[in-house]
């Protein structure tokens, strides 16, 4: 049974997407086990323990140096014996340490069909007020490892999704969210947990 820990700072739609899936059944040989945010007023901790996950604060706020934070979080982690760490919105910095502990254990899921519209400052809103502004005709959502880099690790899944001419950056954002990144990120989940996925030479091989 894969052991998962997602990490969130808001609202907490894909972890919802990953917990409505976890309880249908659409993914299987797999137990949320904590859900972690920076932020204390995250909704995401809500839907955790609507569901009886344990939810658990870790902000670098309430800590004297950052890598007082980074020690807190990496315990945690290791604490309870995590397989797979979840970025579902996550706007905390992994520190190199944890990354390293889960090469090949970690993914994000992000806005945008990667490499466009990704990196440094790109998230949320921002993602998508760009697209619009350079007029692309599709946009979507990627799920990747998380290596050393913003956005650069091995992609696993890519969604596209069809922009209109009259989208807003909200408008866009809530069509990408259903219509890719909550059916991406349970999948990918899904894969993981049924040994579907490796890693060879930098990418990603999946066993349909």
């Amino acid at each position: 049974m894969l052991k998962v820990a997602v990490l969130v700072s808001g609202g907490g739609t894909n972890l919802q997407a990953v917990i409505d899936a976890v309880e249908t059944g659409n993914i299987t040989n797999a137990v949320i086990d904590v859900v972690i945010s920076n932020n204390k007023n995250a909704y995401g901790l809500e839907r955790a323990k609507k569901h009886s996950i344990d939810a658990v604060t870790l902000s670098p706020k309430d800590y004297e140096q950052r890598e007082d934070f980074n020690e807190a979080l990496y315990d945690e982690l290791m604490k309870r014996k995590i397989d797979l760490v979840v970025l579902a919105g996550c706007l905390v910095v992994i520190p190199d340490k944890i990354i390293k502990a889960f090469e090949n254990r970690m993914i994000n899921i992000h806005p945008s069909l990667i490499p466009s519209f990704c990196g440094t400052g790109y998230y949320g809103l921002k993602v998508h007020e760009k697209a619009l502004e350079r007029g692309v005709k599709v946009s979507g959502a990627t799920v990747h490892f998380v290596d050393e880099g913003t956005d650069t690790g091995p992609i696993i899944r890519q969604k596209a999704v069809i922009v209109r001419e009259d989208d807003t950056p909200e408008v866009l954002q809530r069509r990408i969210m259903e219509e890719a990144e909550w059916i991406l990120l349970p999948k990918t989940i899904d894969d993981i947990a049924n040994n579907r996925i490796k890693v060879v030479d930098g990418k990603v091989q999946i066993k349909e």
